[in-house]
């Protein structure tokens, strides 16, 4: 047996735009993701767009049963900035109703919520101001952040700001995955600077507002790995480190940007516009814990060209396929969970042993319906094989000292994702688009082995 820490955390991991639906309902306005539904349609999984996703508006009371079901113990999911504030300043009391309901309803069931404030689903109302790139979006989340906290910091012990804030960097201002489908890295800067002020802004928020309680972020860590060791090599898998994990982290964490990173961003004509009372802000307001997401490992090489000043990410590092990858051919990401390994050394070595945990996990598969069995459950061993590999190496890390204390799973049940939508599934349960019908798969009654017996 493979035994983890007293009061580990067992739980999964959604967000308010992936599962929700009501999109245009009960007094929520727009996000990024319905307007550019609307507008730009085709780019869209099977014209499957954010209106219904997963109906969790609907369905939250039985949902939470069904987290008990499969021996939960937490849960992270996200608030809709534009359901709780249609405007940005106007209270929607039944968006206070349904998180009041929701948030209750987990702890009814030993399900610890843990809330998310950001994930990716950008208010219109703030995007027709000129979105992130306009710093008066550090205000708006710092007012949107206090007022979370007032109307619920009597159900929720733990808060993060931002899920993967780089994501919605660089998907909306280098690679157009997300509205406003830019490619300009140094919007991209600016975008990631208010984004990294706005989280800072919130814990200063969340300080004034409660002495109980706890708050940090959810970053994406892949580890970089270069293809060789020779030094050009060395140095973008380096570069890659500066723009992929230390940029968020390091601050976050140790309350300073990277020197190397300021220098590599001046150098590239990329600094962000900044005020001299930032650094303040930036050094003060440190996250109590941190949340690390861990799908892929960043495998690099040094670019064959270069150029000067840097106009993408790929000018400072490209990719490089390591031979020797096991793959999930659905996603077409690597499996590689030697990395849990090498974060929790990471965090243990580098960033003061700060408590954190595996904040999402999880293996996408596309087709699930294949592997369905006589008796219509999904027969997902690929999925338990994945997670019992990934905790094998998690264990390892706790064992040598590492200070994690949870491992969530993405997801619950199958959501929807983005310009993917439904084409690949994570959850542990089945989700049945014609119907919204939940239907446990085989991981669901392995989790709750593995929960119950506080490991496997």
């Amino acid at each position: 047996m493979k035994h983890f820490p007293k009061n580990f955390l067992w739980g999964t991991a959604m967000s308010a735009p992936q599962t929700e639906g009501q999109n245009l309902s009960f007094g929520k306005t727009a996000t990024i993701w319905d307007h550019w539904f609307k507008t730009a349609q085709e780019k869209f999984y099977q014209d499957q767009g954010p209106k219904v996703t997963s109906d969790v508006y609907g369905h939250y009371l039985e949902d939470c049963r069904r987290m008990q079901a499969i021996g939960l113990n937490s849960f992270r999911t996200s608030i809709s900035w534009a359901r709780l504030l249609p405007d940005g300043k106007t209270i929607n009391p039944e968006a206070v109703a349904f998180y009041r309901q929701y948030f209750l309803a987990m702890l009814d069931h030993g399900v610890e919520p843990i809330i998310n404030l950001f994930h990716f689903d950008t208010p219109m109302w703030l995007m027709t101001r000129g979105g992130w790139e306009n710093r008066d979006s550090i205000d708006a989340f710092a007012f949107y952040a206090r007022t979370a906290f007032e109307l619920f910091g009597d159900l929720v012990d733990k808060w993060t700001t931002f899920n993967e804030p780089l994501v919605h960097v660089e998907c909306g201002y280098l690679y157009q995955y997300h509205y406003p489908a830019v490619v300009d890295f140094k919007r991209a800067t600016q975008v990631a600077y208010h984004t990294l002020l706005a989280h800072k802004a919130a814990i200063k928020a969340f300080r004034e507002v409660t002495q109980t309680g706890k708050i940090g972020i959810i970053l994406n860590i892949s580890p970089t790995y270069p293809k060789s060791e020779a030094k050009e090599d060395m140095l973008a898998a380096f570069r890659s480190d500066l723009l992929n994990t230390r940029s968020f982290l390091d601050p976050a964490v140790l309350g300073t940007i990277p020197d190397e990173l300021l220098v590599l961003l001046k150098e590239n004509e990329l600094l962000p516009e900044t005020k001299a009372e930032d650094h303040k802000l930036i050094e003060n307001n440190i996250v109590d814990f941190i949340g690390l997401n861990y799908y892929q490992p960043r495998r690099v090489q040094a670019p064959k060209v270069t150029r000067l000043p840097a106009q993408m990410p790929a000018d400072f590092y490209q990719p490089y396929d390591w031979p020797k990858k096991k793959l999930n051919p659905h996603r077409g990401w690597e499996i590689y969970p030697e990395a849990l390994y090498d974060v929790a050394m990471m965090m243990k070595e580098n960033y003061h042993n700060m408590p954190w945990y595996v904040s999402e996990n999880g293996m996408g598969v596309a087709a699930e319906e294949t592997f369905m069995n006589a008796d219509g459950e999904i027969e997902d061993d690929y999925r338990i094989a994945f997670m019992k590999e990934h905790l094998s190496y998690l264990h390892q890390g706790i064992r040598e000292g590492s200070n994690c204390f949870g491992y969530h799973a993405w997801t619950f049940v199958d959501c929807w994702s983005w310009l993917n939508g439904y084409k690949n599934r994570y959850g542990f349960y089945r989700l049945d688009l014609a119907t919204r019908e939940r239907s446990m798969k085989k991981s669901g009654r392995w989790m709750k082995q593995v929960s119950e017996n506080n490991g496997f």
